[in-house]
């Protein structure tokens, strides 16, 4: 698997918008939740990978899904996963879902509608939540909350990065009928800063967003485990945040993204929060 070393971005759990295993979890819980976001940065990396074809990413992320099969040729970091999955118990679903969602950020680069930008998120964040849940021991119950904030997370990053997303990849995750119903071009996303119709496509979305948070606001308190409970509250909290962001902020000439200094405050605010919120029986 050097190749997929070589595709690697060096990208790390410290870079991301929302916490990844933080210090909240339990240490048993962490080392599962780490060994899934190793396996899904790397094929990340290999789907997001500028230069390289779209038959080597193919290739590669094949390799992973042999990995999570057993197969000794397998991805590193897929054969990871899988022990650790197999040790714990845990439904490998959840990880062959997200190569189904890699290996379609490599085939499709546009989408035409809210529901086919869902269906993607469907296999692209939404299991990230599940397997979670699944590590802590939760109650499927919980899975339609998980869903809905996995799912605005994903649109969140898509809007900060549509972009650099455009330009790099030529991918674009705002769905053609939102071009349309504004008037905005697929061309506007290259610009220095976004045009009046482009920045009207954004906040619509960013406002079909808040409709997800809105089903996942009670999503922390549906969870027994008290300091994945606190997790799922920061992250809740600074969704919310970025998404307000960007319906007034244009992510292709200012910044959305939290600096450290206010992801802290947000996230002691939505802890001290949590601390009252009534338990699950």
């Amino acid at each position: 698997m050097d190749a997929a070393i070589d595709l690697a971005s060096g990208k790390g759990s410290g870079d991301e918008n929302f916490p990844v295993a933080s210090v909240l979890l339990k240490p048993e819980h962490r080392a599962p939740v780490m060994s899934f976001y190793r396996f899904a940065r790397a094929a990340d990396d290999v789907s997001d990978h500028p230069t390289a074809s779209a038959d080597e990413k193919l290739r590669l992320l094949e390799a992973m899904r042999e990995g999570l099969r057993g197969r000794p040729d397998g991805a590193e970091e897929a054969l990871a996963l899988r022990d650790v999955m197999a040790s714990h118990r845990l439904d490998p679903i959840h990880a062959f879902e997200l190569i189904d969602a890699f290996e379609q950020d490599v085939r499709v680069n546009r989408y035409a509608d809210w529901d086919g930008l869902i269906g993607y998120c469907r296999l692209s964040a939404m299991p990230v939540g599940r397997y979670v849940l699944d590590v802590h021991g939760e109650d499927r119950s919980t899975w339609p909350a998980s869903d809905a904030l996995c799912a605005a997370l994903q649109v969140i990053n898509h809007l900060q990065d549509c972009g650099k997303d455009y330009r790099a990849l030529d991918r674009v995750y705002i769905p053609a009928e939102t071009f349309a119903a504004t008037g905005a071009r697929i061309e506007d996303l290259g610009a220095a800063a976004a045009s009046p119709a482009l920045r009207a496509a954004i906040r619509a979305l960013a406002q079909r967003t808040l409709g997800l948070l809105g089903q996942s606001d009670r999503f922390a308190g549906q969870i027994h485990d008290r300091r994945l409970s606190a997790e799922v509250a920061i992250i809740q909290r600074l969704a919310t945040s970025l998404t307000h962001r960007l319906l007034v902020r244009d992510p292709l000439s200012e910044r959305v993204h939290h600096n450290k200094s206010e992801a802290a405050l947000l996230s002691i605010g939505a802890v001290l929060s949590n601390l009252f919120r009534k338990r699950p029986a």
